[in-house]
């Protein structure tokens, strides 16, 4: 493979959600996971062609779901300092659980669906 020229910033791969309420994504993402939104285009006063938020060194891609563009949720992975607690934060903004916290193999980790329809597997590894 050849070496891939990526812009500062940005990951060789990254999700990106189209997704009803973008801007309560944006909202619920930096209450529940202290993003940064880094980019934000509007396709007018209420619709968000596209934004970018970022956790750690990752970016997440995202936009207004619209006729041409239908909702496209996602499943994701995320590790975190306290899962318990980041858990119970994603419920208290909105989220469903989808799977209890509890001890697994590689961590404590519990699931649940955000108010975007995106799921997430929230996770604190064992240190070791």
């Amino acid at each position: 493979m050849q070496n891939v020229f990526i812009p500062a910033g940005y990951n060789q791969v990254m999700p990106y959600l189209i997704i009803r309420d973008a801007a309560g994504f944006s909202a619920f993402m930096q209450k529940v996971f202290g993003a940064t939104e880094i980019m934000k285009h509007m396709r007018d006063e209420h619709i968000i062609m596209h934004g970018e938020l970022k956790i750690g060194d990752c970016v997440i891609m995202f936009a207004d779901a619209t006729d041409q563009y239908p909702p496209l949720p996602a499943s994701m992975f995320i590790y975190v300092n306290d899962a318990d607690a980041t858990y119970e934060k994603a419920l208290a903004e909105g989220a469903v659980s989808i799977s209890p916290m509890g001890n697994q193999s590689y961590g404590r980790s519990g699931g649940i669906q955000d108010p975007h329809g995106n799921k997430w597997w929230i996770t604190t590894a064992p240190k070791e």
